[in-house]
């Protein structure tokens, strides 16, 4: 959490610095894609280096990731996370700019969103749909840890620490999701760290729940031991 702290007050900092002219300027979206091609040429054709590096962009093309409409995304993201005292206090303007830093798309059920032992640098946020969180043994069976849903957060560590992924994440329906990578974190904390931190207090709030559930679970089987 120190980590993320300073990640932030350092881009508080940068932005001290910033013309005034250059702070929170938004970026042209690219052309929507068409109902048959897949969200990651979208994403690879994009000019900002920083995201075209992401993991994600491989992983986009192996799950056949489609685009979905940004202001629809926006719309199922304030409905999962509006009541956030934090995200709730966000002005319009602030909650147009998260189209800047965000990736809405749409998943067919079946897919492997995040892989097991994979490094990763995103984060996914489900919007709508069933994502099944599975802990893969050496014999290759799966067992099942949680099933996330509207709101919840994947792969959120390895987005921090880029760490290599604890579970697998299989998508059991077709889902909407927002993604988040390191380098549009890294853009929030320089240009709009307010909301930034926003976006970051939500997430640490569900990872820091799902923690608690965990411990719990943990405390009960030791009881029962």
């Amino acid at each position: 959490m120190k980590r993320l702290l300073d990640r932030f007050v350092s881009g508080a900092s940068s932005a001290s610095h910033t013309k005034p002219g250059d702070l929170g300027a938004s970026k042209p979206r690219p052309p929507q894609a068409d109902d048959e091609g897949f969200f990651a040429t979208q994403f690879l054709e994009r000019p900002e280096h920083i995201r075209s590096t992401s993991a994600w962009t491989a992983r986009a093309l192996a799950v056949g990731a489609h685009a979905l409409d940004p202001l629809q995304g926006l719309e199922l993201l304030l409905k999962a996370w509006g009541s956030d005292a934090l995200m709730a206090s966000l002005s319009n303007d602030d909650r147009r700019k998260l189209l800047d830093h965000l990736d809405f798309i749409s998943v067919p059920p079946g897919r492997e969103l995040i892989v097991q032992e994979e490094k990763g640098d995103y984060a996914l946020i489900v919007l709508e749909g069933l994502v099944a969180v599975d802990r893969v043994q050496p014999t290759g069976a799966r067992a099942r840890l949680a099933e996330a849903r509207e709101g919840d957060v994947l792969g959120e560590m390895s987005l921090l620490d880029a760490g290599a992924r604890f579970a697998s994440c299989l998508t059991l329906s077709r889902c909407s999701i927002a993604v988040l990578t390191s380098g549009a974190l890294d853009e929030l904390a320089i240009e709009e760290p307010r909301l930034g931190m926003a976006l970051m207090a939500s997430t640490a709030r569900r990872l820091s729940l799902r923690m608690r559930q965990l411990s719990a679970r943990l405390g009960a089987l030791l009881t029962a031991g």
